[in-house]
C-alpha cells in the first residue's frame, strides 16, 4: 500500500510541474521542487508510525534548504480526515485529498490537536464581515450556538473555533474568515545539538551546520545561498549527486582512504586545515564548473 501511495504522490507532483527525487530507506521517501517550493514527503501506511527521530532528521534538513517537511498517510490509527491537518513531531500529516487540494491551493484550515479539532479565524476579517451582513454579536452568537462573550474572542483572536461552530460559520461567511494553515511554508530554526567536529569545523568558518541521519549526507551547512551536502567516507551514496541537482546544493566528500571520482573531495585533515569559508565555497565550486 505505501509504494502504490508514494506511486501516486508522484505522479501527482509530476503532473503539477514538480521535479521529484524518490529516495529508498530514509527520512523521506520523496523530494520535490518546482521553482523556491521544495518539499520533503515522508509516505506511511499509519502516520503514528513515524518515530521523532526520524520526524526531526525531516525538520533539520527542512531547516536548511528551506523546505517543507510532510507526513502523508491513509490513517493515524482510524482514517485521517480530508481537509484536516494533523501533526506529529511537529511535522504536518495530511491525507492524499488534502495534499491533493494544498498542490492546486486549496489550503486546509481545520487542525487537529488535544483540543480536538479546530479552525483560527481571521478576528479582523470576521469583525467585518460581520458588521457588512449586519449583525450584532448577539444575532451572529445565537446563529452560531455560543456566548457574545466568545463571539468578540474570535474577533479578537483569543479563541479558535470548535469544528461544528467553524462549519456553521463557513455557511454564513464562507472561507474567507479563516486562516489556512501554510503546509507548505519552510521549517525555520532547528534546535541545534552536539556536533561533530567536521560540522563544527563547518560552524568555525562561518556556516550553519548540523549532523544528519538517514539521508544520503552526512553533515549539511549552510552560509546564505551556499549549501553543502558532505558525506564522510569512502563509499559513495548513489542517490547524493540527483539530490544535490535537484536542491541546487553543491557536495563534498571527505574520505579515508579511496578518494571518489567526479565530485568535489578532500581528505578529513585538508578539510580541517581551511580557515576561510569562501576558500571552501571556491573549491567545491570550482569542482563542479570543472566537470
Amino acid at each position: 500500500m505505501k509504494k502504490s501511495l508514494t506511486d501516486e504522490i508522484g505522479i501527482l507532483l509530476l503532473r503539477k510541474g514538480f521535479t521529484v527525487k524518490s529516495l529508498l530507506r530514509g527520512s523521506f521517501d520523496l523530494a520535490a521542487r518546482k521553482g523556491a517550493t521544495i518539499l520533503l514527503i515522508k509516505v506511511l501506511e499509519d502516520a503514528n508510525s513515524i518515530t521523532q527521530e526520524t520526524a526531526e532528521a525531516m525538520r533539520k534538513v527542512s531547516s536548511y534548504i528551506d523546505a517543507a517537511p510532510i507526513t502523508i498517510s491513509k490513517k493515524a490509527g482510524g482514517y485521517l480526515e480530508d481537509g484536516v491537518v494533523y501533526s506529529r513531531f511537529g511535522v504536518y500529516t495530511l491525507n492524499y485529498a488534502t495534499f491533493m487540494n494544498a498542490l492546486e491551493n486549496r489550503f486546509p484550515f481545520i487542525m487537529s490537536s488535544k483540543a480536538g479539532l479546530t479552525a483560527s479565524v481571521i478576528g479582523e476579517k470576521l469583525r467585518q464581515m460581520r458588521e457588512e451582513s449586519g449583525y450584532s454579536l448577539g444575532q451572529l452568537s445565537r446563529k452560531v450556538g455560543v456566548s457574545k462573550r466568545m463571539i468578540a474572542k474570535y474577533e479578537t483572536g483569543q479563541a479558535d473555533v470548535s469544528v461544528n461552530k467553524a462549519f456553521t460559520l463557513h455557511k454564513i461567511f464562507g472561507p474567507a474568515i479563516f486562516r489556512q494553515i501554510a503546509v507548505f511554508n519552510s521549517w525555520k530554526n532547528f534546535p541545534g545539538a552536539k556536533k561533530s567536529l567536521v560540522a563544527e569545523k563547518y560552524t568555525h568558518l562561518g556556516f550553519e551546520a548540523d549532523d544528519t541521519k538517514k539521508v544520503p549526507f552526512d553533515v549539511i551547512a549552510r552560509k546564505d545561498s551556499e549549501i553543502i551536502l558532505t558525506e564522510i567516507g569512502d563509499k559513495q551514496n548513489p542517490q547524493l549527486q540527483p539530490l544535490q541537482k535537484l536542491l541546487e546544493a553543491d557536495t563534498l566528500v571527505i574520505f579515508k582512504d579511496k578518494k571518489p571520482k567526479k565530485i568535489a573531495a578532500m581528505t578529513k585533515k585538508e578539510f580541517m586545515s581551511y580557515d576561510s569559508a569562501l576558500e571552501l565555497i571556491k573549491f567545491v565550486k570550482e569542482f563542479e564548473q570543472s566537470l
